[in-house]
């Protein structure tokens, strides 16, 4: 078989693992989508009410299409229709990204993507996290070519969870046609507030960016790892607790509401921080190939580094901006092709295999979330780094173009 064939064979091997496992396992790293996502689908199904339209809600409105997409299959398991809604979508990006199977960039991408999706497990399918994957990946490859197709799509992702904006940011400064992404993102965003105003939604359009900054501090996330680690030394003033509204794991400590009120500004600070790099990258005439992918990686990467919510999900974001990276510069995005996976890895261990060791605050998992953090934050600043030299390659590049201009052509 060709070396596109045996990528399909892969690609439905991954997803029916994926799938199965939730069933053999217990459904444990689908319990969102059993338990949550059916009952809001079910909610709206039955005329109780329209979450992100008649009431607040934790997402944006447009997050409910997808639930009750996987709600049509009648006589099914619901998270099965979640699992084969998720499937077909990857499917489609995942032709997209294919190709015709002779580059070996999208070849690389295809396969780390799929390794990538095993690595993580079951969350990285049975969240609204993983729609956001493929849209991201198709997005950010449609940018150059149809940068208003490209851009839409990203808004599309971001009306089902905010993350693909980072990717939307990354687009408007790195791409030449930058209006057509603005025009893209705005045009569809337009079209989905419309549709909620028009259902009489408007109150509640955006709801979910005051249920998201009211959070605590998730347990997985990088700044919670201190008061982990308080708790395991057995500071009285430190615990892990379960937030009933947030329906998560949460932890408390010292100072802890000075740093829940400060780390959301922290993460808007830093964001606006690296796309100003990237903006001067741009100015000095970088290339969508070396700025793209690296500025969306680290634009995703500090908004998870630097989030106070963790969810195991979140990780899946690293994924669509190294597929990118892979597919335009396949050697020079080997190295954190591997890193990512091996963080993808890492966090299938956390959740769901050792969650309840680490809620009881087991030294050694502790001791694996530290190490995973550290590894994000340590991606992030290697970003950061490769980001401000594709800045002075591009400055050096100016500085070139600019020299026999500033020569006098009198001089002998």
């Amino acid at each position: 078989m060709s070396k596109r064939a045996w990528s399909w064979v892969a690609f439905v091997v991954v997803h029916v693992l994926l799938i199965a496992g939730e069933f053999v396992f217990g459904k444990a790293a689908s319990w969102d989508v059993d338990q949550m996502y059916r009952w809001w689908a079910d909610t709206v199904i039955v005329g109780a009410g329209v979450p992100g339209v008649t009431q607040e809600w934790v997402y944006p409105a447009f997050a409910l299409v997808p639930m009750l997409l996987a709600r049509v299959i009648p006589f099914v398991d619901y998270t099965l229709s979640w699992g084969l809604l998720v499937t077909a979508v990857d499917a489609l990006a995942f032709a997209m990204l294919l190709g015709r199977g002779r580059s070996r960039g999208r070849l690389a991408a295809a396969w780390f993507w799929l390794a990538g999706a095993a690595a993580l497990g079951g969350v990285g399918m049975f969240r609204l996290d993983a729609l956001t994957v493929p849209a991201g990946i198709a997005g950010g490859l449609w940018l150059v070519g149809r940068p208003w197709l490209g851009a839409g799509l990203l808004a599309a992702a971001a009306w089902l969870k905010v993350w693909p904006a980072a990717m939307l940011v990354a687009a408007f400064v790195a791409v030449r046609r930058r209006w057509a992404v603005v025009g893209g993102a705005v045009g569809v965003s337009l079209v989905i507030m419309l549709a909620v105003i028009a259902l009489g939604g408007g109150a509640y359009l955006f709801s979910f960016v005051g249920d998201q900054t009211a959070r605590g501090l998730q347990i997985e996330a990088p700044v919670s790892t201190v008061y982990l680690w308080l708790a395991v030394l057995g500071d009285p003033d430190a615990w892990v607790y379960y937030d009933q509204d947030m329906i998560t794991f949460q932890v408390t400590g010292p100072g802890v509401d000075t740093v829940i009120a400060a780390m959301t500004p922290l993460m808007a600070v830093a964001m606006a921080v690296i796309a100003g790099v990237g903006a001067v990258a741009a100015w000095r005439a970088a290339g969508f190939v070396r700025l793209f992918p690296m500025l969306s990686l680290a634009l995703v990467l500090a908004f998870v580094v630097l989030n106070k919510v963790g969810s195991p999900q979140y990780m899946t974001w690293l994924i669509p901006p190294v597929v990118v990276g892979l597919v335009v510069d396949r050697r020079r995005w080997r190295t954190p092709a591997i890193v990512v996976a091996v963080l993808l890895a890492t966090t299938q261990v956390i959740f769901p295999w050792f969650y309840d060791a680490l809620l009881a605050l087991s030294p050694a998992m502790v001791v694996v979330l530290t190490l995973r953090n550290a590894a994000l934050a340590a991606l992030l600043l290697w970003a950061v780094v490769r980001l401000v030299g594709v800045a002075r390659a591009g400055a050096r590049r100016s500085a070139r173009r600019l020299r026999p201009s500033l020569v006098d052509p009198s001089t002998p």
